[in-house]
């Protein structure tokens, strides 16, 4: 046993070196150097991921940690962009690299937005950027997202002052088949404030992101996040979370088409009554992987917790999901709910989940649910006992599968909008 461990101590460390060697030095980045240098520290402690870590079995990480990335063909399409009826801020990144003749001025009432490539000495962000990230490596590591921190070139940094009167859309371009994009975000929301976020495109061929959201008292933070377009590329995206009394945190995200994809989110709940709610909604076909990790800790009276996920595999794809809620003692009141789901459209795809409860406080209602099924036959017989085609009825049975998660958008039109990508993607593999 002892052999076998040092043998993995050895390949994880040579796999680290490997890749810092691709990547080169942290550079001095003024503010934020003494936190690069901690995540680096951090990152050459722990290792890259291995596929014999724990929270890596079910999704092996060699295309995310390899020293250089696999070639992702950029996929060309007619179909319009999603959110472009939005009125929204509009924040491009192309490749990695930030695109001011692509994206609009960033000067917004109530809000400070900066770059993070732009280098000074001092920084509202100082206090912030990769603290939520070094807190969320206990209990379990998460080595990439301490690589992201400690290299990341860019990444924008948003202090809300004010209440955002339109939502920031951060849009990530892929026109470099073997490029590598690492993006660090930082958002600080001030008391009683409230933005939103969407997030949509394929980024690069390998995209390392990071999100720090720091939500004061009585704040509240929404975010809609699409992924696709681009079959072959791979991704690794973290979302690490604090929230003060009375706040409210909701995500939501949608995958379609990805060769790998892995979302980590990690929610620390602090202060009293606060309500966070992450949910998912992905659509695999093929060579397809997608893994949602998740891990909710309460840490404060009288909070509520949901993770909605819901995935539909077919041509041998495949869905993960791992899902934790954490009582500590004291956090008494405590609502928690968890459910996983799955519809597998053939006898190929596959659905891993691990849903995990741990409870130091004994008032409290937690509950974790997993399905993994077919198609309804009762219901696809009775939509085809009405005289609609079978293919069109499974298509409408699966975004009534889905639906249950897209309405956690509380957004309405947002939501609308999800559901017609989904309808869209449907009728393409339909075709």
């Amino acid at each position: 046993m002892a052999v076998a461990r040092n043998v993995l101590k050895q390949q994880k460390q040579d796999l680290t070196q490997a890749r810092l060697d691709a990547l080169g030095p942290v550079t001095d980045q003024g503010w934020s150097a003494a936190a690069r240098g901690a995540a680096l520290d951090r990152l050459v402690q722990m290792g890259l991921p291995h596929a014999r870590d724990e929270y890596w079995k079910f999704t092996r990480p060699e295309g995310l940690t390899q020293a250089t990335p696999a070639k992702a063909a950029v996929f060309e399409t007619d179909e319009a962009l999603i959110f472009d009826q939005v009125d929204r801020l509009k924040v491009v990144f192309v490749d990695g690299v930030f695109s001011a003749e692509d994206s609009d001025d960033l000067t917004e009432a109530g809000l400070k937005i900066d770059r993070l490539a732009e280098d000074s000495d001092i920084h509202w962000a100082q206090g912030l950027y990769g603290t939520l990230e070094a807190n969320g490596q206990d209990p379990v590591a998460r080595p990439l997202a301490a690589l992201n921190t400690a290299f990341a070139t860019d990444g924008v940094l948003i202090h809300v002052t004010e209440s955002a009167k339109r939502p920031i859309s951060l849009i990530y371009r892929h026109t470099d088949d073997s490029s590598d994009a690492i993006l660090h975000h930082v958002v600080k929301l001030d008391a009683g404030t409230s933005l939103t976020v969407l997030e949509n495109g394929p980024a690069a061929a390998r995209f390392n992101k990071v999100m720090e959201i720091d939500i004061a008292d009585g704040a509240a933070f929404h975010h809609v996040r699409a992924q696709g377009r681009d079959h072959e590329r791979q991704a690794a995206t973290h979302i690490f979370a604090r929230l003060g009394t009375e706040s409210v945190f909701k995500s939501f995200t949608l995958t379609a088409n990805g060769r790998l994809t892995r979302n980590e989110c990690v929610i620390e709940l602090t202060g009293d009554d606060a309500v966070a709610h992450v949910a998912g909604a992905c659509m695999g076909d093929g060579d397809f992987h997608h893994d949602d990790t998740v891990f909710i800790t309460h840490d404060a009276e009288n909070c509520e917790s949901r993770q909605v996920f819901k995935k539909v595999l077919r041509n041998g794809a495949t869905g993960v999901f791992q899902g934790k809620i954490l009582v500590k003692e004291g956090a008494q009141k405590t609502d928690g709910y968890q459910i996983s789901q799955s519809l597998l459209l053939d006898g190929d795809s596959q659905f891993l989940v691990k849903p995990e409860l741990e409870i130091y406080a004994d008032d409290v209602a937690c509950s974790h649910g997993s399905t993994s099924g077919a198609i309804d036959e009762d219901g696809l017989f009775y939509l085809k006992s009405r005289g609609v085609p079978a293919d069109q009825a499974t298509d409408l049975l699966t975004i009534a599968f889905i639906a249950e998660a897209v309405q956690e958008i509380e957004d309405e039109d947002l939501a609308q909008e999800i559901l017609n990508r989904v309808e869209g993607w449907l009728e393409r593999r339909r075709g």
